[in-house]
């Protein structure tokens, strides 16, 4: 890559980060290019050669969001499965400031795609995106012979299914619910499916 070109791919990655926060921080509906702009510190014409339309940043925002968090969890081939399974459960909720923050955008994402139906679209896909990677780990395990044989696609959805409920308690700072509590929860079923001890792994 020269460095014309490194450069406009750090400076449409400064954007969506900015953006990511952005939204995350005002919602959607609140958000205004120039804003996005100033915290990405660059002129409001650049952004617009980049994204021209708030809808397209969005939507490569959530890209973006997903894309940083799905990051080197299961890069290592040493790693046992069991480990990656657990570190992307963990990274499906809301369990640091960085993915309270995806959390946020998940939700304006929900809200919006149930007024429009380009964005409804597109979060079918982004949830096809996380099954696949959820059902990646189960498949490797499967595949090594670590995980009994399962339905991946019904475990990757009990999964998802888990993550967004107890996700929404932690979000809403519910007293009951606490971190360890929900991973517990959502591990206890998928290690008796696989065949695994039911205490959640290290990570």
């Amino acid at each position: 890559m020269d460095t014309r070109a490194r450069t406009a791919e750090e400076t449409r990655e400064r954007i969506l980060s900015a953006a990511c926060g952005a939204i995350a921080e005002v919602g959607f509906e609140k958000i205004r290019m120039k804003m996005v702009a100033e915290r990405a510190g660059v002129s409001t014409a650049l952004l617009h050669y980049h994204f021209d339309t708030r809808e397209k940043l969005f939507t490569e925002a959530m890209t973006h969001s997903f894309a940083t968090s799905a990051l080197g969890l299961d890069d290592d081939v040493t790693t046992p499965s069991a480990v990656v399974l657990a570190r992307i459960v963990h990274s499906l909720l809301p369990t640091d400031p960085e993915l309270r923050q995806d959390w946020r955008l998940w939700q304006e994402l929900w809200v919006r795609s149930l007024r429009d139906e380009k964005t409804r679209v597109f979060a079918v896909d982004l949830y096809a995106e996380l099954h696949a990677w959820v059902g990646g780990a189960i498949e490797r395990g499967v595949a090594s012979g670590e995980f009994r044989p399962v339905d991946v696609g019904r475990l990757g959805t009990l999964v998802l299914a888990l993550s967004d409920g107890y996700g929404i308690r932690l979000m809403l700072g519910d007293p009951t619910v606490t971190v360890n509590d929900v991973l517990a929860a959502i591990w206890r079923p998928v290690a008796e499916e696989l065949g695994l001890s039911p205490e959640f792994p290290e990570i």
